[in-house]
């Protein structure tokens, strides 16, 4: 039997007005809006942005690993007094340990064998590790009372992109192109891209559902862009395959696409169709945006030694910059390597070298092109790391575990205060004292800075409305201009 006769014969009522909706409700929608259906979230006819955004664009500098809070940006100088003493039980009050550490005896505290400095007018306290975030600290909103659910990479960093710590939800960048819709029809909504650090060879692995969609369309999923070979994969044309006979292939194809729709009513034909567009088109985009080669000398010089080197942390905040400039809404780069359970000392040099320089170049780049009044900037990890010592302590070598309690994250840009430091911790750098900031509660301010009520923006699946925070998360006032 005919596949396409059989689905007529056992379409049900619900399908056939759920088919009526989504086919020439849809188009008949197009015609009198004028605009793009991405745009307009089908809960409730709800339009966002709910209210003027302060930013349009973000970009997410996600450092995988996470970075030591207290070899970096909290400095504790009262723990100097405390070398090798046991970490109080007061302190720890029975926290639950990682089975690195869980099987210690001792848990001796390690001060931060590095030098700290103020900077700027706001005074920010900074790691001689990072000299040039630190004299951009001014620009900068430092949140130092982070705090997350896990304590373990994986589910800390699914968490940190989807608000949930089990993987399958869709990603922060994803939950935007699906609100906002896009701004460049030639370019992806959201892009991501990964860079290895020299901090720690290998580092955490990092999978491809990180930027996915989930249970959204799959046209609002992340495009990775490689470091190395084709910067998108499958996105030349096969050898003896002219610009012209891929149009004449696309078009074939697209009829034979809609069709099919036409008798299904699968939305993710739809979505089909839009991607083999959106490819096509980024056959002239992609190339002319990942070529640097036009950029003058003195942005290589401003973004550090590895600027020119394809795949790194420096090309990559180049590349974000290029397609920030061209309206993409969402750019992730991910940078590994921060995970120093054993040699920090001389692992976290690395990562510092890898990202210092091309983070404030990012940073002073966007304002001096006027793209930072309304893009907004996020540096940070997974977690944070403990101020006792895992494995063997001495006085030029310590490593640290995981420690979700308390860390720091940094924010530049749209709607963000610059230069203040918002929240506090204990002198052991282990618990918050002062207005913690919970995943959600970031997110919930992330989408509020975009113009989006995070409690509007929701999608309905297995007969639940899901959002991004969940049914949590409030806005951290504290740093809002």
């Amino acid at each position: 039997m005919d596949p396409r006769h059989e689905n007529r014969l056992l379409m049900n009522r619900r399908q056939f007005f759920g088919k009526t909706a989504t086919g020439i409700g849809a188009a008949a929608l197009a015609g009198l809006v004028g605009r793009d259906l991405k745009a307009v979230a089908p809960e409730g006819g709800i339009r966002f942005p709910n209210f003027a955004p302060k930013a349009k664009r973000v970009i997410y500098l996600f450092q995988s690993g996470a970075p030591s809070q207290m070899d970096l940006f909290d400095w504790k100088p009262a723990m100097a007094k405390q070398f090798d003493v046991d970490l109080p039980d007061s302190i720890r009050q029975g926290q639950r340990l990682t089975g690195m550490t869980s099987g210690q005896k001792r848990f001796p505290v390690a001060p931060t064998i590095f030098n700290f400095k103020q900077h700027g007018a706001s005074g920010a306290w900074v790691s001689d590790l990072l000299p040039n975030i630190g004299r951009i600290s001014d620009k900068l909103c430092f949140i130092k009372s982070m705090y997350t659910e896990a304590i373990n990479h994986d589910p800390a960093i699914t968490f940190f992109q989807t608000g949930s710590q089990i993987a399958g939800r869709p990603s922060i960048g994803s939950w935007l192109s699906y609100g906002l819709g896009s701004m460049n029809k030639d370019l992806p909504d959201f892009v991501a891209m990964v860079s290895k650090g020299s901090g720690r060879p290998g580092g955490q692995p990092l999978y491809d559902r990180l930027w996915g969609s989930g249970f959204l369309p799959t046209t609002h999923q992340g495009v990775k862009f490689r470091g190395i070979g084709d910067p998108v994969l499958y996105l030349n044309d096969p050898h003896g395959v002219d610009r012209g006979l891929r149009r004449r292939m696309l078009d074939d194809l697209n009829a034979i696409n809609q069709e099919h729709f036409e008798d299904f009513g699968d939305p993710e034909i739809s979505t089909r169709i839009a991607q083999y567009e959106l490819a096509y088109r980024m056959q002239m985009s992609v190339p002319e945006l990942t070529n640097i080669d036009d950029e003058p000398e003195s942005t290589f010089e401003a973004y550090g030694p590895d600027a020119r080197r394809k795949g790194s942390y420096a090309q990559n905040c180049i590349l974000a910059r290029r397609l920030i400039e061209r309206d993409v809404r969402f750019v992730q780069l991910f940078h590994m390597g921060w995970d120093q359970h054993k040699t920090l000392p001389k692992q976290i040099k690395g990562q510092c070298y890898d990202t210092d320089q091309a983070t404030a170049a990012l940073i002073e780049d966007l304002e001096a092109r006027g793209l930072l009044e309304d893009t907004l900037v996020v540096w940070g990890g997974e977690f944070g790391r403990t101020i006792y010592s895992q494995g063997t302590l001495t006085e030029t070598n310590y490593g640290r575990d995981h420690h979700p309690r308390c860390f720091t994250i940094f924010m530049a840009g749209a709607g963000v205060k610059p230069g203040i430091s918002y929240g506090a911790t204990d002198d052991f750098c282990y618990n918050i004292t002062e207005n913690p900031v919970h995943v959600h509660d970031l997110h919930a301010t992330i989408l509020h800075l975009l113009g989006i009520d995070h409690e509007r923006l929701t999608y309905k699946f297995q007969g639940r409305r899901f959002r991004l925070t969940d049914v949590h998360g409030k806005l951290v006032k504290g740093i809002l201009s």
